[in-house]
């Protein structure tokens, strides 16, 4: 990627920016009923179940949740209660950044405004957003563009809420199935692959690969 200096500097806020534990959670609740590999298969379906769930029209991000949980019980013959979906969704604000994410977005934010596109609710993120220490020009979520990523629509209510165009962004991100994909469907030229190590990479897309938030900088040449 050359260097270019956008508009704005987008991201993906769970997985990328914050650590993002549902599998942490999923391991707590069924870990004691469930062996080593046959956790690691409910780990990896409910995964699944959760981007399966997203994929149509908008729903809260708890009915996400609860369904996926509900759905991935059912596929590996553990029992499901409503109230273990729901301690999971509920453990989403208390989840705080990547080590390496605080400093390497302080040196960016001194130079050019920081976006969060993410598959949120509005209850949930601002406690994460809190918890990277740096102040960010907006905040959309899923709630607000009533679409989830990887759909198109969440990134053109980013667009139109910004009012500019996939030319004036560079989207950052650890996934491409939930955003390095669409951005590229849709014209994002400059996209930062963060390889957190949940997805293998895909020189398809068009991406300059960075370790952690702290290679962003030189990216920009900041």
């Amino acid at each position: 990627m050359t260097r270019f200096r956008p508009k704005y500097v987008t991201f993906d806020c769970y997985g990328t920016l914050t650590h993002f534990q549902m599998a942490e959670a999923a391991r707590d609740i069924y870990g004691a009923q469930l062996d080593e590999p046959r956790m690691a298969q409910f780990v990896k379906n409910f995964a699944a179940y959760r981007l399966d769930e997203i994929l149509g029209d908008w729903k809260p991000y708890d009915e996400v949740i609860h369904n996926s949980v509900e759905r991935t019980c059912k596929k590996n013959g553990v029992a499901f209660r409503p109230e273990d979906a729901l301690a999971i969704y509920n453990r989403v604000p208390s989840w705080g950044p990547h080590p390496d994410v605080p400093e390497g977005l302080a040196k960016v934010a001194k130079e050019i405004p920081l976006v969060i596109l993410s598959n949120a609710m509005d209850v949930q993120i601002p406690s994460n957003v809190a918890k990277l220490g740096v102040p960010f020009h907006a905040v959309y979520t899923a709630q607000q563009a009533k679409a989830y990523k990887p759909r198109f629509q969440a990134f053109e209510y980013m667009f139109d809420m910004l009012g500019c165009g996939p030319e004036d962004v560079l989207h950052c991100s650890s996934s491409f199935r939930y955003d390095l994909m669409s951005a590229y469907d849709l014209g994002i030229k400059n996209k930062v692959w963060v390889n957190r190590g949940h997805e293998p990479a895909n020189p398809y897309y068009e991406y300059t690969e960075i370790k952690d938030i702290r290679g962003l900088p030189g990216v920009l040449g900041l």
